[in-house]
């Protein structure tokens, strides 16, 4: 029997990588660009996952790969903390720009979302002498241990992998499923039961759950996060992985609730692919560890730093967060009009860009199989889409700020079609 290319390529991954590396697509990619994914069949796809939330100026930008190739020709490494390189530094002035707050700044770069986290978490015991962090349930904040810790989600993220490092703490998300009143009340309890505010380094929370479900946080609950940590001296650190680089409409998502966190995390499209991540924050926390308590053989990679500076650039010159919200207007437009032929669609939710449909039953339980279905329908037509939520009812759309019109008509014309066909 003759076997597909895709076909022969899933046989040798089976055999050679494991089970736990989950992947979606039964194909393999061999080339991208903008919005567009070809598979080594030549088969293409609207990509409305841009690697997780990583192409936010979409494949191949043409400035992105100039400003690569010309990193390339000079130097594509030498350690940061061995020989250092401007580009490092004039990022890093750059985030300090412009990420939200008035107040002076540090940033040190990084490899992963993860790392960031992790690091940002040490940035804040350094500067308070105290270990406690309290998360989120439903957060997602990385895979390594102390990363996946803070995660709210068991499946698959935990499940297997206990004993999780001790001291931190979870407490309901203030988002449509919980009130500020909910939130608050879990975590005045925590400060009875479990620890005392003052053991408290930090608060991590996203402005908007990724992985969670695109839950967006209340306003009135991270003026109160910003209340509670400078009452007890907890550092506040806003998880912007996912939310970050225009994909909610401006540049940052803390951009829409005008309170400043202390520490931000900062990856995914901030180097259009290239792994590269961040932790932006107040200089005299940033300032906490001891020389050589930071850094990493990989972190701040030239090639990454040359791309995110051509990011920035292009973030600006064709003002993608305007027009992501742009487009996000239209996908929600689309979603609330298919409730009359899909009663399955409980909420259509979102911040500029970053917008989800959630699904469920007649009865109200989360429809994990009819969202699976939405998503196969869609990959069956050339759409790439992710699912995701604590009860996996969640569609997701990350689609790169870049999409050209036409594209993005044709992608909202497959949504509507897999729509109807689940």
């Amino acid at each position: 029997m003759n076997h597909s290319r895709n076909e022969q390529l899933m046989a040798r991954k089976a055999a050679a990588t494991p089970r736990g590396v989950g992947v979606m697509g039964a194909f393999f990619a061999e080339r991208a660009q903008g919005a567009e994914l070809w598979d080594v069949e030549g088969r293409r796809y609207i990509d409305f996952a841009g690697g997780i939330a990583v192409m936010n100026v979409g494949h191949g930008h043409p400035k992105v790969l100039a400003a690569i190739q010309a990193q390339l020709e000079r130097f594509s490494h030498t350690c940061y903390q061995v020989v250092p390189y401007e580009g490092y530094v004039s990022l890093a002035e750059k985030l300090n720009r412009l990420t939200p707050g008035t107040h002076a700044k540090k940033t040190a770069f990084f490899s992963t979302g993860a790392e960031a986290v992790e690091n940002a978490v040490k940035i804040a015991r350094a500067h308070t002498r105290r270990s406690g962090v309290i998360a989120f349930g439903g957060a997602f904040h990385g895979r390594s241990l102390f990363a996946v810790s803070l995660t709210g989600k068991v499946q698959p993220y935990k499940a297997g992998f206990g004993p999780f490092p001790p001291e931190i703490y979870h407490a309901p998300f203030p988002c449509h499923g919980a009130s500020l009143e909910d939130t608050r009340k879990a975590v005045h309890h925590l400060f009875k039961a479990d620890i005392e505010p003052g053991r408290v380094a930090a608060i991590v929370f996203e402005p908007v759950q990724g992985e969670g479900g695109f839950n967006v946080i209340r306003p009135e609950a991270v003026a109160w996060l910003r209340e509670l940590c400078d009452e007890h001296g907890i550092v506040l650190i806003a998880d912007e992985v996912q939310t970050g680089f225009g994909r909610t409409g401006r540049m940052f998502a803390m951009e829409h609730y005008g309170v400043a966190p202390d520490l931000m995390t900062i990856a995914k499209s901030l180097a259009a692919g290239l792994p590269l991540s961040a932790v932006t924050g107040r200089a005299e926390i940033m300032d906490a560890p001891a020389a050589g308590g930071l850094g990493g053989t990989y972190a701040g990679n030239p090639l990454a730093v040359a791309a995110a500076h051509a990011v920035i650039d292009v973030m600006a010159d064709e003002r993608l967060p305007e027009r992501g919200a742009r487009l996000g207007e239209r996908l929600r437009a689309e979603l609330d009009a298919a409730r009359a032929e899909v009663p399955q669609i409980a909420d259509v939710r979102g911040l500029g860009g970053m917008v989800a449909v959630e699904l469920r039953r007649p009865d109200g339980a989360p429809d994990a199989e009819f969202t699976r279905c939405v998503q196969a329908q869609a990959l069956q037509r050339g759409l790439i889409l992710l699912t995701c939520g604590v009860d996996a009812n969640v569609v997701r759309f990350l689609f790169p700020l870049t999409v050209p019109e036409a594209v993005f008509d044709e992608a909202l014309a497959i949504l509507r079609d897999a729509l109807r066909a689940a």
